[in-house]
């Protein structure tokens, strides 16, 4: 890699009491919060040992990275951050099964959940299947008419018919269903697990109680991908073909993404290559639905989890459950054609659905205060496939976990998503344990429930408790977290691809936000309620920036208005292409009068 030279950043003395460029609150009402001084430290030592530009320093500090691993961290290499599959329990049972079921050729089914990655799991699991010239059974329930995960009538039914039943992204505490199934199950999943793992012949899930935790971060496509790189191995060692496997990495990073899996190491490397696979357009049905997302550039992160992501997910909510994962798993091209447009107008219906939930849960929540532990809100005949993504909208709102619960006559299904920090699918397990829900289980970041409308008020109560207790509720709603303090002759096109070596940025991984303090700022309209900015410090050239939907907001009226007044501004910076140039723009955020 070669290490431009190092542009000029502003550092900024602050006690960690106080408030970033003294920005106690901005045009939106927020607190700025710089970089701890230990942060700045480290920086500072890391720019000193290896000339990288000081605002990518303060990133990888802020990553926690030491200066001796910087470059590593900057280039991961798959090789050396992939584990030995074997080291997951129940993976030798697992693998030994899956590979004798393909030698016998016998009939296998798959039994996913229906989101991207349980479709994702699936597709990897029917890809290398069909390689191997092996066709599979694929199941995944109605979320309406069956609920998250297995049950005792489709697992029966899908036992008298196959050998194999491989449940992927659910089944960890399956017990009944299991036990149904009659067959052989194997289990590849990551959410949490009690301390009795139901009758399956493997239960591989690094989120298991008697595993390291090493891996808990892991999503269900994750795994999957641990299991065939272990089939891999064995059927190497028997001299047999195999496929390659570092072009099923596309599912692996949309999967790990959309179920926003925290983006630190091997999943970090995943995505990493994965966006390089699925830049190469292999993937029929990946290629038929970014045509028709009109995607014109090369596949990012925050495509997979805001423009990829809801398209596939939107089959699991409120249409057809397998369309996401026929899509992903299919090589035909009129298939592909087909089922991308029929999931992208079923986006467009979940939009207008979840719009309408998303006003009445919001105004519930700001009625009962968003600066508590948890946000939440529950409605009569809310549809139970947005209450997921209306508990995402009330997080982002109010920067604190968050519970949507739609209730059909007295029993209530909810979606509760979760910060970075606060361990959201123990705390809902617990309730579950406790008898104030009627079931419920999840993973860090999400989780899933049923209550009676009778316990409605003490589950929240205790929730909200029990998230206190890991520290949720303590830091101010409003902070907003500044990475560095840069110039705007700083932010050059070469910076920014710097930067993006430090990604891909996503859960537990965000984005870095830059400052630019005391600019003169010149606006204007640009049409749809944006803004287009111009900025400067008078010592160089003017910077480019955007403000979307500032229309009618108090941070849009300072601006246009500017007059002779200075500026703090806070955004994110990013490259630009416009008329074969590529410029750098900061996608700004907010500002602060200076």
């Amino acid at each position: 890699m070669t290490l431009a030279p190092c542009p000029r950043v502003w550092h900024h003395s602050i006690m960690t009491d106080r408030a970033f460029l003294n920005v106690d609150s901005s045009l939106t009402g927020r607190r700025w919060v710089g970089p701890l001084p230990e942060e700045r430290r480290l920086a500072e030592a890391m720019a000193q040992i290896t000339a990288l530009p000081p605002a990518l320093c303060q990133i990888l500090a802020q990553r926690g990275v030491a200066p001796e691993n910087a470059a590593a961290f900057l280039a991961p290499a798959l090789r050396d951050l992939m584990p030995n599959p074997l080291t997951l329990r129940d993976m030798d049972k697992a693998a030994a099964r899956f590979l004798g079921a393909i030698a016998a050729r016998q009939r296998i089914a798959i039994f996913a959940d229906y989101d991207v990655d349980g479709g994702a799991s699936a597709a990897l699991l029917l890809t290398y299947l069909r390689a191997q010239g092996l066709p599979a059974t694929l199941y995944i329930p109605d979320r309406i008419d069956e609920g998250y995960g297995p049950n005792e009538a489709a697992m029966a039914q899908l036992g008298a018919g196959h050998d194999l039943i491989i449940c992927v992204d659910c089944g960890t505490l399956s017990h009944g269903p299991i036990a149904a199934a009659g067959c052989d199950v194997i289990v590849l999943d990551h959410h949490l697990s009690i301390e009795t793992l139901p009758p399956a012949l493997a239960v591989v899930n690094p989120n298991r109680m008697d595993e390291s935790g090493d891996l808990a971060y892991l999503c269900a496509a994750g795994v999957v991908f641990l299991l065939l790189v272990e089939a891999n191995r064995q059927l190497r060692a028997q001299g047999g073909a195999v496929p390659d496997l570092m072009g099923f990495l596309d599912l692996v990073a949309l999967a790990t993404v959309a179920d926003v899996a925290p983006l630190i190491g091997l999943n970090r490397a995943f995505v990493r290559q994965g966006l390089k696979v699925m830049a190469r357009r292999d993937r029929v049905g990946l290629r038929a639905l970014a045509d028709i997302a009109r995607m014109d550039a090369a596949p990012t992160a925050y495509a997979l989890g805001f423009v990829l992501g809801p398209r596939i997910n939107a089959g699991g909510r409120i249409g057809q459950a397998d369309l996401g994962a026929r899509l992903l798993a299919t090589d035909s091209e009129s298939e592909a054609a087909a089922l991308a447009e029929r999931l992208d107008v079923l986006n467009t219906e979940r939009r207008d659905i979840e719009a309408a939930v998303r006003a009445e849960a919001l105004a519930q929540a700001e009625a009962r205060g968003l600066d508590a532990p948890l946000v939440w809100a529950a409605g009569d005949g809310w549809h139970p496939g947005v209450v997921g993504i209306v508990a995402a909208r009330l997080k982002e709102a109010a920067r604190r976990p968050a519970v949507v619960i739609g209730f059909d006559g007295d029993i209530g299904k909810g979606s509760a998503r979760s910060i970075s920090g606060v361990d959201l699918g123990a705390a809902v397990q617990r309730l579950a344990s406790e008898g104030l829900l009627i079931k419920g289980g999840g993973h860090k970041m999400a989780a899933g429930l049923t209550v009676a409308r009778p316990q409605l008020s003490a589950a929240m109560e205790r929730l909200s408790e029990l998230l206190a207790r890991q520290g949720s509720g303590a830091g101010e709603a409003n902070d907003l977290r500044i990475d560095a303090l840069l110039a705007p002759s700083a932010a050059s096109p070469e910076l920014v691809a710097q930067i993006d070596d430090a990604g891909p940025f996503g859960a537990s991984a965000p984005a870095p936000r830059f400052a630019f303090a005391d600019m003169a700022v010149s606006a204007r309209p640009m049409g749809e309620g944006h803004l287009r900015l111009s900025f400067g410090d008078g010592q160089g050239p003017k910077l480019e920036a955007v403000l979307f939907g500032a229309f009618q907001t108090p941070m849009g009226d300072a601006l246009l208005a500017g007059g002779a007044g200075r500026f703090h501004l806070a955004g994110r910076i990013e490259v630009n292409m416009w008329g074969g140039r590529s410029r750098v723009q900061l996608r700004l955020e907010d500002a602060a009068r200076a």
